[in-house]
């Protein structure tokens, strides 16, 4: 389920995502002979493409800033951290298969990185997840991962706003009234679900302006 799940107009310090991807590839067990930089560098300039407006380099330092909130729940924060680096790695609005080839792109770069496989197989079922955000009871790495990334929907309601119109800029070559449409199921559908968040944290933070943020983008959307 692709919610469209960013804050919209910033521009994260890359420096500072650099460093972050160095920590997290140290992290996971990468040999100190294999540079990760050059990883660093192609997953930033895919998070950069221009016909991204939502899923940007802002998208994922936010998911990023989340995982630190959220990580002492994770099983693994490595893998998680990982997950969210390629979790939008490969993006294109019109596409169905961008989970796929993202979690793909893992399975290759990851290996070159040396990171063992089970780390790397732990991160591709991860990407895979974000195709439905809907983790098994006890999968505490996916909660992570998928909290993390629809934290944007609780937002404040400028921010929560500027994601909305982040959106629909992704989408401009859907018309109106299908863009209408569609939006509205899926924001049905997360509304219908038991819990948008499984984390305790998201339980405790996030689910009830996320509802509310929802309901409100939902009415407005009403002929």
């Amino acid at each position: 389920m692709d919610t469209g799940t960013q804050s919209s107009d910033t521009h994260p310090d890359t420096d500072d995502l650099r460093a972050r991807w160095q920590a997290t590839v140290t992290a996971a067990g990468a040999p100190a002979d294999r540079d990760p930089a050059p990883y660093a560098d192609r997953l930033l300039a895919a998070w950069a493409e221009p016909q991204r407006r939502y899923h940007t380099t802002a998208h994922l330092a936010d998911v990023l800033a989340r995982i630190d909130v959220l990580a002492p729940h994770a099983a693994d924060p490595a893998a998680v951290r990982l997950a969210a680096w390629f979790h939008d790695a490969v993006y294109r609005p019109d596409r169905s298969e961008n989970e796929e080839r993202s979690a793909a792109l893992a399975e290759r770069a990851l290996p070159e990185l040396g990171v063992d496989p089970a780390r790397t197989a732990e991160v591709a079922r991860l990407v895979r997840l974000t195709v439905t955000h809907d983790p098994a009871p006890g999968d505490t790495d996916g909660e992570a991962l998928c909290d993390a990334d629809l934290a944007v929907l609780a937002g404040a309601p400028d921010a929560y706003a500027a994601y909305v119109a982040a959106v629909r800029a992704e989408y401009g070559f859907v018309p109106d009234d299908a863009f209408r449409a569609g939006r509205a199921a899926v924001l049905r559908q997360l509304l219908d679900l038991p819990r948008l968040f499984r984390t305790p944290y998201g339980a405790a933070h996030w689910e009830a302006p996320a509802r509310a943020n929802l309901a409100a983008e939902l009415a407005a959307l009403a002929p």
